[in-house]
């Protein structure tokens, strides 16, 4: 009796935990609603907006990435819907290319910060914080996010790949979020750690 009510005891303390974590971090029902489509794309960095229930990367353009090398945001003018997923381009010659090969074009790890994947964690993502690798879209949730990335390109990538494979892809972004802010990968390090290594890393190269 004392072991179940025990169990149960320390349920209540997770729920109560990863509640406010939870509503902070999607900030609503409308968030979550978003960011989790009822197709393969689960879970994708994407807002409502215009209209559309979820659009990625707050209507920036993928194709521009890799026709312009540069970031361009898109036009409710010009949008295809892939997945359930609403992706809005500068030109009816972008949204042509997307149409024909729209996996060509998708960002890595649905959009969210790649640094972030790298824990377990879909969050963060900002269009115009990015790095073409190997021919593929990785977007971060700010400079800082991609130069700690960078530290260990090669490990960052294999354990991002890892995590969104196993874990992130095709789950509700509102729990895999919260579960990974509380029960931290061994190799979790806070912003403050980063900020510390990257700093410690432009300091050698002069």
């Amino acid at each position: 009796m004392t072991f179940t009510f025990t169990r149960q005891l320390g349920r209540w303390a997770l729920l109560a935990c990863l509640a406010p974590l939870a509503l902070a971090s999607l900030g609503g029902c409308s968030a979550m609603t978003a960011q989790n489509p009822s197709s393969n794309l689960k879970p994708v960095n994407a807002i409502a907006e215009g209209g559309d229930d979820r659009v990625m990367l707050k209507g920036a353009d993928v194709v521009a990435y890799f026709t312009q090398n540069r970031y361009v945001q898109g036009s409710p003018q010009f949008k295809s819907v892939h997945e359930a997923v609403t992706f809005r381009f500068a030109s009816a010659e972008h949204k042509a290319l997307f149409d024909a090969a729209p996996q060509k074009y998708l960002p890595q790890y649905g959009g969210y910060c790649a640094d972030g994947i790298v824990y377990g964690i879909p969050w963060g993502g900002d269009a115009d914080t990015w790095r073409m690798i190997d021919g593929r879209l990785y977007v971060f949730g700010g400079p800082g996010s991609r130069e700690a990335f960078e530290l260990d390109l090669a490990g960052n990538l294999k354990l991002a790949d890892r995590y969104w494979a196993d874990e992130v892809a095709g789950s509700n972004s509102f729990w895999q979020r919260s579960k990974r802010l509380v029960f931290r990968v061994p190799h979790y390090k806070s912003g403050a750690e980063l900020a510390k290594e990257v700093a410690a890393a432009k300091a050698k190269k002069g």
